[in-house]
């Protein structure tokens, strides 16, 4: 593919977003694009999504690119939007497949792209394991769109080394009650306040950067003489390790415990959405800055990068440990951030991912 046909399937991909499971109309334009290319993709069963190999025997290496898109509100209009630079990455795994499609006879082995839905609710990379997509895989590689302030265009890095993150859900269940008597039951928000207060005493390793916040708390409803006895509330919790984040929801669960007890009232939770911290090989590292130098040249290598966000892709070293992995920081001036609604890049970042990937391949192939 070349750099204007790169740029229209882009154009193509980000006028027609989609969000989490919904990645239909993607998967199929995607897939036809590859049958009319010669590949031979083969479509997920029970979701969204597809892989497709290049090369003879079984795949060595692997490319994953995220699909979907966030659900957010443009002009007061609620829609699907692609402001994490999923589109730029379908397109940019697409280039490489098309460049070692050009070579495929010379290629020591094959590469199994794989277009997996369902990034952003932090779970499609854990049924793309489970379908045993990547249980033949020596090195798997990645790619993420990174904002100006972070790694300016052209500048790139061999490895994100993404936080742990995890979504807590729950409900206090209790007895509405008259508000000239309360005596007679417990007050939600008085329960919930106690549980944010203990929060604040929630301490871990100083040297492991965390994050432990109440996101969402509901109750009471239109009459004010009414003391609620029940509310639902919701918890973002962040880890820059996998260690610490299984303290921090030790030690959440023994909060919640406490003040069940002290209150005498029962609080129900569950986590949801864990997405483990990066599990970087430092070999696969290593081919992908190897790539940098001999693409971009030294003076444009970046060192790992260290950032509170998460990504999915982790699942794959952390239910495979077997397989080598890492992810480009792909130097985008991306602005004004990832996940803004108006969120912009240069588009000729997209050559170079398609360039420092494919070489990035070819190094883990030669190994």
């Amino acid at each position: 593919m070349k750099k204007k046909e790169l740029v229209e399937m882009w154009e193509y991909l980000h006028q027609h977003p989609e969000v989490s499971w919904d990645e239909h109309g993607t998967t199929n334009y995607l897939m036809n694009h590859f049958k009319q290319a010669g590949f031979h993709p083969v479509a997920f069963e029970s979701i969204p999504g597809f892989y497709v190999d290049v090369g003879t025997g079984k795949p060595k290496v692997g490319l994953r690119a995220d699909m979907d898109g966030l659900l957010q509100e443009i002009n007061g209009i609620l829609q699907a939007n692609h402001s994490c630079g999923h589109d730029a990455h379908m397109t940019i795994v697409t280039g490489v497949m098309h460049r070692l499609k050009e070579i495929e006879k010379k290629l020591n082995g094959s590469v199994r792209a794989i277009f997996q839905p369902a990034e952003e609710v932090g779970n499609g990379a854990v049924k793309v394991v489970e379908m045993g997509i990547v249980d033949e895989l020596v090195y798997l590689f990645g790619v993420h769109v990174r904002p100006k302030n972070e790694i300016p265009y052209p500048k790139c890095a061999p490895g994100i080394q993404h936080g742990s993150c995890a979504f807590v859900k729950g409900k206090i269940k209790g007895d509405d009650h008259h508000g000239a008597r309360p005596n007679e039951g417990i007050n939600a928000i008085e329960v919930g306040s106690s549980i944010m207060q203990h929060l604040k005493h929630l301490h871990t390793k100083p040297q492991v950067p965390t994050s432990v916040k109440i996101t969402q708390f509901h109750a009471g409803g239109d009459h004010l003489n009414i003391i609620p006895g029940s509310a639902t509330f919701g918890f973002d919790l962040r880890a820059q390790t996998n260690e610490v984040m299984n303290e921090i929801k030790e030690k959440l669960a023994s909060i919640i415990t406490y003040v069940s007890a002290l209150y005498e009232v029962e609080i129900t939770y569950k986590i949801k959405d864990h997405i483990p911290a990066a599990i970087i090989s430092t070999e696969a590292e290593a081919k992908v800055e190897q790539a940098i130098k001999e693409i971009l040249g030294p003076d444009l290598l970046q060192p790992r990068i260290i950032t509170s966000g998460s990504d999915d892709f982790h699942y794959f070293t952390l239910m495979r440990p077997q397989i080598k992995a890492t992810m480009l920081a792909l130097g985008a001036d991306v602005l004004p951030g990832l996940h803004h609604p108006n969120m912009r890049f240069n588009t000729q970042a997209i050559e170079n991912g398609v360039n420092i990937l494919l070489q990035s391949c070819l190094l883990a192939l030669e190994s």
